[in-house]
């Protein structure tokens, strides 16, 4: 895995961590967020399932009616970002 690979998962995994830190976020859709973080924070080897297990986590809850407008922005904004790890290390 290159240096901007890891630069972009690091940059995805701030993202994810100020929606779990933000308490206007319900926990269900913090807690499938952590999920998505462990995910692609895991081993290297099977870093493009993770990354697609993650994209499905991320777009599952996305269509949660009681998220805040903000965080559906912000998961949307993970979602691209994990779509573009995965086109780059598919290689």
């Amino acid at each position: 895995m290159d240096a901007e690979i890891k630069q972009q998962i690091e940059y995805t995994v701030e993202l994810m961590e100020s929606i779990m830190e933000d308490n206007s976020v319900p926990r269900n859709i913090r807690k499938t967020i952590d999920d998505a973080k462990q995910k692609i924070t895991s081993k290297e080897d099977t870093l493009n399932v993770n990354i697609s297990n993650a994209i499905y986590l991320m777009e599952d809850i996305s269509n949660d009616i009681n998220m805040p407008s903000h965080t559906r922005t912000e998961i949307w904004t993970i979602i691209s970002e994990l779509e573009a790890i995965r086109e780059k290390y598919k290689g």
